[in-house]
């Protein structure tokens, strides 16, 4: 197969390339570059999970590129999975150049990713140069010296396996060894070139000591490579948290800026949220809340892709509009999906059977999935990567996060906001339902941080609040926000009992409930400040079960 072209490119560029390609690609089901840039620099998909949407599509092709990064920020792990990848994802041969840790230690190391380096040595597909030497002290030198053995070693090895993908590890090794810096750098820049002009891709991996300081310790290795990609392991809130930053691709176009990433059971995962785009559909098609007077509210329910955010105070029925939002799917015959941050699941199905709602009938015919996880478990990135893996394979119609405050208050904001925008995305290019809750800081409501940061991400926002009036707590709720759709305006009382929510008539003669100061107006009826009749009306209002209302309040209590 010829490489996908995405650029014009004249005959004798065309021509330069197929002189230049590392096999002929006639005949194969792999091809062997992307061109992926107007100027004619190709690039190959490193089939890393996330990078190649930064990279633009991949590393530059038959180039070098430096990963560089401090202690821990898993360059070793980013050059075997390179390798990796390209084993097990193009068929393409790998030649791993170790000059620290001794192949055994490496295979060891990286069987915990599923990666049977054994295996692809015995399938010709794997092939190790060790240049570890004896230990970490400087090699005696007499007269000048070059590196012309260790570049054979590395071309027989690549020829032996037809490799097409090297990874050196790592360069700092002979800087510690070979104290002649511009030796040093001149050596690496004829292995590398001599490598790329054998039609190889490198990477080789530098160390820093700082992760927003040199790009590396010794300052050489940027320059030798074309390319630079930084990891970073940084230390905020007493959390690590890992991040990519590609600080150049010579002749190409990648992402800018710092992305997550984590590292899995499968390698590395990044996060690509600079990549994101803006082109999903939008549905037209109206789904239940599972309330059906919050569907009137709503002019006839959500739309099928919304995402909407149940903000309130504690108490105030989040969780059960959660569990009514899934019972609403589970009577449509869809599957619906609930992440619980806060409650354990036996907690969560005793909830919602006192409602009525059996959860263990709707998980028993395959309509049901409750995955409950404590937020502080694992990193952001990783509760991410764990819930996407989930939708991917469960396949709901409904995904509901109960509560999205309790990740918030354990990460910084930072990662927090990255892992809403990552997870509406998910959500929203799959055209699936999302119903996400918060808590707000104080009982009557107000603002909260994290209304703050996700308000504008989601479709729809869906405020539930106290009121205080003549010393009894009440609950109201209102529509907030519906992107495309009309809604009502009004702020109405609800009661909750072993049937689940019931919404009720507007409220009158209260104002401030949204600010979380409400109080209640009492219109005077001439001077003797004796409430009016529609000053009852709000008691007379109030939703029960039976369809009852309660007497009304003494018309002796003036305000």
């Amino acid at each position: 197969m010829s490489p996908k072209k995405t650029g014009p490119a004249s005959a004798k560029t065309q021509a330069t390339r197929r002189k230049s390609a590392p096999r002929a690609a006639q005949g194969s089901d792999v091809p062997a570059v992307i061109e992926a840039s107007m100027d004619g620099v190709s690039k190959i998909e490193t089939h890393i999970p996330g990078f190649d949407l930064v990279a633009d599509g991949g590393l530059p092709a038959r180039r070098a590129t430096l990963i560089a990064g401090t202690a821990g920020s898993a360059k070793t792990v980013f050059a075997t999975h390179f390798l990796a990848a390209g084993i097990v994802n193009a068929k393409d041969a790998g030649v791993f150049v170790t000059f620290e840790d001794r192949p055994d230690d490496i295979r060891r190391n990286m069987h915990s990713f599923g990666w049977d380096i054994p295996a692809w040595e015995r399938a010709g597909k794997w092939a190790f140069v060790d240049a570890s030497g004896a230990g970490d002290d400087p090699t005696p030198v007499i007269g000048s010296y070059d590196l012309s053995g260790l570049l054979a070693r590395i071309e027989h090895a690549a020829q032996k396996i037809d490799a097409r993908r090297v990874a050196m590890d790592s360069l700092n090794a002979l800087f510690i060894r070979f104290t002649d810096r511009s030796i040093l750098r001149a050596e690496l820049h004829r292995i590398t070139a001599a490598l790329k002009d054998r039609g190889m891709t490198v990477v080789f991996t530098g160390e820093r000591t700082d992760d927003y300081g040199e790009v590396t310790r010794f300052g050489i290795e940027e320059f030798v490579a074309d390319n630079v990609v930084i990891l970073r392991n940084i230390l905020a809130d007493e959390r690590r948290r890992r991040t990519l930053e590609i600080l150049k691709f010579r002749g190409t176009s990648h992402q800018r800026g710092e992305v997550p990433f984590t590292i899995t059971d499968q390698g590395i995962v990044v996060i690509p949220l600079t990549a994101l785009q803006l082109t999903q559909s939008s549905s037209t098609v109206r789904i239940t809340s599972g309330v059906e007077e919050l569907d009137e509210m709503c002019s006839g329910g959500f739309f099928r892709d919304s995402i909407t955010l149940v903000s309130g105070g504690t108490g105030t029925g989040k969780t059960l509009l959660v569990a009514q939002f899934v019972t609403g799917g589970f009577e449509q015959g869809e599957r619906c999906l609930l992440f619980a941050f806060e409650e354990s699941r036996d907690q969560l199905y005793r909830n919602a059977a006192a409602w009525g709602m059996d959860f263990a009938r709707m998980e028993k015919q395959g309509k049901l999935k409750v995955v409950t996880q404590y937020p502080h478990a694992l990193p952001m990135e990783d509760h991410l990567v764990r819930m996407r893996e989930i939708i991917e394979e469960y396949k709901p119609n409904r995904v509901a996060v109960d509560s999205l405050s309790a990740l918030e208050r354990v990460f910084t904001l930072r990662s927090f906001r990255e892992f809403v925008i990552s997870l509406t995305s998910t959500l929203k290019a799959k055209a699936t339902a999302g119903l996400f809750t918060s808590t707000t800081p104080s009982l009557l409501g107000g603002g909260s941080v994290t209304e703050k940061h996700i308000s504008t991400l989601t479709d729809s926002i869906i405020l539930l609040r106290y009121v205080e009036t003549f010393g009894e707590m009440r609950r109201t709720i209102t529509v907030l926000k519906m992107r495309g759709s009309l809604h009502d305006h009004a702020i109405r009382e609800y009661e909750i009992d072993e049937t689940g929510m019931h919404i009720g008539e507007p409220l009158r003669n209260v104002n401030g409930i949204l600010s979380g100061r409400p109080m209640v107006t009492v219109r005077n009826a001439g001077s003797d400040s004796s409430m009016s009749s529609d000053d009852v009306e709000v008691r007379a209002n109030r939703p029960t079960s039976a369809g009852r209302k309660p007497a009304p309040r003494p018309e002796s209590r003036t305000r």
